[in-house]
């Protein structure tokens, strides 16, 4: 292997990691609500909303830091408090899902596209309002930016995760409330309440995974900026049938194939360039191929998707 190939290649594993860190924070979400017995097809209105609120939220905490409070050497915090303001907001669309899917018990593929709807039209009317513009949110500096911590915290979610769904006992009330919510309840824990909890948390980490995309891997929000993403973690979760470690891999892979994408962009064949189209279409082909090659082979939780 020669020096360029092998620079070739950590270049593409480095970008793997980043860009999977956004699917790993929707998709270990999405896992802990569907584990619960509760469909979450809004991962992508809730990463959108996230994105949204992330960027806003560094802005004006680094203008606040930088302005108001006079103390500039606070500004490397604006992120961490802009990756806060995408959870909440993650969480309060999340509650909505809930009031409808488990208060009102609406059908659960509806209520999440119509959050997802929701979320596309939402966030472009309130950058206008903020910035007046539909399309971009104002660029953030480097230095209020997320530089690494990310790639880091995603990993620390999965181990966590796998940790308390195992050996903890909410964690086996979260696992009961989609596989047998009725011995949940009848040993005396309130079901929907586990629901409503993991839907929260779905959606907070929603929009964890929005937030790597407006101040990580982005400088600022862009309409419509997660692409499908919400999507692809819902399938890397079904591929990991439903497991912290798998669904991580899962993730991984697709960050892969995004990361090749990314570099083949402008590559040539037999002397011709080829439609970049054509090349950002990949990860959502290999997607589609591993949903039809394995989603049978997945064991959903048995009560997903029924109202308790």
């Amino acid at each position: 292997m020669t020096p360029n190939e092998l620079d070739i290649g950590v270049a593409i594993l480095a970008s793997t990691a980043r860009v999977s860190t956004p699917l790993m924070f929707a998709a270990l979400g999405g896992l802990m609500s569907e584990r619960a017995g509760v469909i979450n097809i809004a991962l992508e209105g809730k990463m959108l909303v996230g994105a949204f609120a992330a960027a806003v939220g560094t802005l004006q905490a680094a203008e606040l830091f930088k302005g108001a409070l006079h103390a500039a050497w606070l500004v490397p915090l604006s992120p961490w408090l802009g990756a806060a303001f995408g959870m909440l907001a993650g969480a309060l669309i999340a509650a909505l899902y809930g009031l409808l899917v488990i208060r009102l018990r609406s059908n659960q593929i509806v209520a999440g596209t119509a959050i997802n709807m929701l979320a596309l039209g939402l966030t472009p009317f309130l950058c206008n309002l903020i910035y007046g513009q539909t399309g971009n949110s104002t660029a953030l500096p480097l230095d209020e930016r997320f530089r690494s911590a990310p790639l880091y915290l995603c990993w620390l979610l999965a181990i966590g995760l796998f940790f308390w769904l195992r050996h903890t006992r909410q964690g086996l009330w979260l696992s009961f409330a989609g596989e047998n919510p009725q011995a949940l309840a009848a040993a005396g824990i309130r079901v929907n309440g586990v629901r409503w909890f993991a839907v929260l948390c779905c959606g907070a980490l929603a929009g964890l995974g929005g937030a790597a995309l407006s101040i990580f891997l982005s400088s600022s929000f862009s309409r419509n900026m997660t692409a499908g993403r919400g999507f692809i973690a819902l399938a890397a979760l079904i591929f990991g049938k439903w497991k912290p470690f798998p669904t991580a891999l899962a993730c991984l892979l697709f960050g892969f194939f995004d990361a090749i994408q990314i570099r083949l962009q402008g590559a040539t064949a037999l002397g011709h360039a080829v439609p970049v189209q054509i090349i950002q279409i990949l990860p959502y082909v290999v997607t589609v191929l591993v949903l039809a090659g394995f989603v049978g082979k997945s064991k959903a939780p048995k009560s997903l998707g029924t109202p308790f």
